[in-house]
């Protein structure tokens, strides 16, 4: 089969998934399509642009995936709802691929289309809300990090909490009484993850103007 970009790309997010950000080699992706190392860099410079292209595709898959949610919204959707659309699946795009948030977190500063993209319809939404346009820009970036920082967290996290003794568990309740107060609400990922972003659209709407 013809080496192309984009065969190279879907051979980058396979190994990726396997190795990880720092693991991640040319080499490795040349053995998973069969080929040697040197023939990739006809198609991609190094491991730097693969890794900025694949985090492209990351973006502009979840780019059309807002769009699909964008347009199954009522057409009188305030513009938290829109936000929050686009929050969320954002974060399901990126969790679709293993490690996706770390790949969008350090992958190299490189042109994106995709990035910019899901920045452009952000940008968008904050103008109809009213936000004055020194604040749109800063707005728009706290929720993009928000929602990077929020699915590296999940992609992070161990499989099965520490084990904590008795005498520990309760050691850790006299210190830290508010953390670790039964009665304290710890809702679910997705509703978590919806409280968050309203939260940041209840201090976006401070801002807005008529």
């Amino acid at each position: 089969m013809k080496l192309t970009k984009e065969r190279i790309v879907d051979a980058g997010m396979a190994v990726f998934a396997e190795v990880g950000y720092q693991n991640l080699s040319m080499r490795q992706v040349a053995e998973r399509l069969d080929t040697h190392a040197g023939s990739l860099y006809y198609h991609v410079r190094g491991k730097d642009e693969l890794l900025a292209l694949m985090a492209d595709r990351v973006c502009r898959r979840a780019y059309d995936a807002g769009t699909e949610a964008l347009a199954a919204l009522p057409p009188a959707a305030a513009w938290q709802d829109r936000i929050e659309a686009q929050a969320t699946s954002l974060r399901r795009g990126i969790a679709q691929h293993p490690g996706g948030a770390q790949l969008l977190a350090e992958s190299p500063g490189m042109l994106s289309t995709g990035a910019l993209a899901l920045m452009e319809r952000l940008l968008s939404t904050l103008l109809d809300a009213g936000l004055p346009a020194d604040h749109r820009p800063i707005a728009a970036d706290t929720l993009l990090s928000h929602v990077t920082g929020f699915v590296l967290q999940e992609q992070n996290q161990p499989a099965a909490p520490p084990p904590v003794t008795a005498e520990l568990y309760a050691d850790l309740c006299e210190r830290f009484p508010l953390v670790m107060d039964p009665l304290t609400q710890r809702p679910g990922q997705d509703e978590k993850f919806i409280r968050s972003v309203r939260l940041l659209c209840a201090g976006f709407a401070t801002l807005a103007r008529p």
